[in-house]
């Protein structure tokens, strides 16, 4: 979890790759409506993403095992996904300066650099989640995950 242009995507897939499971993109599961709306620069509401939590939700209940990249930005949010199943959340964190420079330099298809400051608004940092520094190449990232993970 992580604001966009955290590295939730990268880290997330190679995470996956590295533990032998299925990775999803939460990205892949915004409705239509989400997608054009971040589109055009409005962020998304508790209300719109509720749906969209409660399919990521019942996608991750349908698999043993998965690493899943989203947002996951509120605690709420977090509550909603992990409903009756057992995860861990990793928190991939940096500063601002970082990630907007990492966004100016990617081509997202809907999420745009200028909704960066509304995510960092949004965040609410997790407890007792992994906590993992972004500044690091994404493989390093990955075995701080895994240590953590096993311990």
């Amino acid at each position: 979890m992580g604001v966009s242009g955290s590295g939730k995507s990268t880290v997330g897939a190679l995470l996956a790759k590295r533990l032998g499971v299925e990775f999803l993109d939460a990205d892949e599961f915004h409705p239509p409506e989400n997608v054009a709306k971040m589109a055009s620069g409005v962020p998304l509401t508790d209300e719109d993403r509720k749906p969209w939590l409660e399919r990521l939700n019942g996608e991750l209940k349908k698999r043993k095992d998965a690493v899943l990249a989203c947002s996951a930005l509120k605690e709420s949010y977090r509550r909603t996904l992990a409903q009756g199943i057992d995860c861990r959340f990793v928190h991939l964190r940096g500063p601002i300066e970082l990630i907007r420079a990492r966004m100016q330099t990617r081509r997202h298809r809907y999420m745009p650099a200028a909704l960066l400051e509304s995510q960092f608004a949004t965040l609410e940092p997790p407890a007792g989640a992994i906590d993992v520094e972004i500044a690091e190449p994404p493989e390093r990232c990955v075995d701080r995950i895994r240590a953590a993970l096993v311990n």
